[in-house]
């Protein structure tokens, strides 16, 4: 990968970390594209920030590291404040940078050992019901090739959990009908094998044998799912998809491809299935990440008993 320079306006020296850093990243940690550009964009902001206000990366402080914190979480010379979240990737992104700098010998201290940033907010996922979930996956109608690969990829997503870069980078051999289960890379490039329901099989099936051969014709695609000219289902591709079905089923404004993997663990945990199986099939490293399904399901609960309990409504 050509790593560009991180601002015409950062420092020679600035600009020499900052390569080094991103070059440690990809050659030494085999991080992936999206992820080198998140960190050259981070510290993209940082080095204007240090140019701005006439720092140094190697001689800034904790005082001035805070101040920096403290800004995008309020708002950054002149720009609009960002998530709890964004302001945690960036703190990352910069502890990274710093830790990487001491061990090249470059610093003798640590300028981020105690900045924090905020926490981020909790914010529950949209989801939909089982009738909403039902409506869109009906809008795939018809044997046209491209109707069969919509069904069977968003009953696939919504059976399995997939997210967006999982479901586009399935290869057929990575599917197993006759077991009823596929195997799937996830963030990390981690490997995991989750169940597929009859429903999906169904679909997937219908989509092998009588639209994906007519899609790919005489080329050869390990992809599952193609698009019209035979190749690869881009992440555009799919995102247009599931639009284009979520459109007609009139639930457009509450619809991304992420949106069926958060329906996915939030029907499990509502039917009974325990926490950690859910974090398997998800593949979440840790289960703190799973369990904001816990309490997407714990609201959900509290709404239909405050509207349908005769007495829970009163002084609300």
């Amino acid at each position: 990968m050509a790593i560009a320079p991180p601002a015409p306006a950062a420092t020679p020296v600035f600009t020499e970390l900052v390569l080094d850093f991103l070059a440690y990243l990809e050659l030494e940690r085999g991080l992936s594209r999206n992820t080198l550009e998140a960190y050259r964009s981070d510290l993209l902001q940082y080095g204007v920030h240090l140019q701005r206000h006439r720092l140094d990366a190697l001689t800034v402080t904790h005082t001035d590291l805070a101040a920096f914190v403290t800004g995008l979480a309020t708002g950054l010379d002149g720009r609009p404040a960002v998530s709890g979240a964004t302001v945690q990737r960036k703190v990352a992104c910069l502890r990274s940078f710093y830790r990487h700098m001491r061990r090249e010998g470059r610093l003798d201290h640590d300028p981020t050992a105690d900045v924090r940033a905020p926490k981020k907010s909790r914010k529950l996922p949209q989801v939909l019901n089982r009738a909403e979930i039902a409506r869109l996956l009906s809008q795939p109608s018809g044997t046209e090739p491209a109707a069969l690969r919509d069904r069977a990829l968003l009953e696939l997503m919504y059976a399995c959990g997939l997210r967006a870069s999982e479901a586009i980078g399935l290869e057929v051999a990575d599917v197993d009908l006759e077991a009823g289960v596929l195997r799937t890379r996830g963030k990390g490039n981690k490997e995991r094998i989750v169940p597929v329901g009859r429903q999906a099989v169904a679909a997937v099936a219908a989509y092998l044998k009588r639209g994906r051969p007519r899609m790919v014709g005489l080329g050869v695609e390990p992809h599952l799912f193609v698009n019209c000219r035979g190749a690869g289902l881009t992440r555009q591709g799919l995102y247009k998809i599931v639009q284009r079905h979520a459109r007609t089923a009139g639930l457009e404004d509450r619809m991304s491809p992420h949106t069926l993997r958060h329906t996915f663990a939030t029907h499990l945990l509502a039917g009974g299935c325990d926490l950690r199986s859910v974090q398997e099939m998800l593949g979440h490293a840790d289960i703190a990440t799973t369990q904001i399904y816990t309490h997407l399901s714990a609201e959900r609960l509290k709404d239909v008993y405050f509207r349908a309990h005769p007495r829970a409504s009163a002084g609300r």
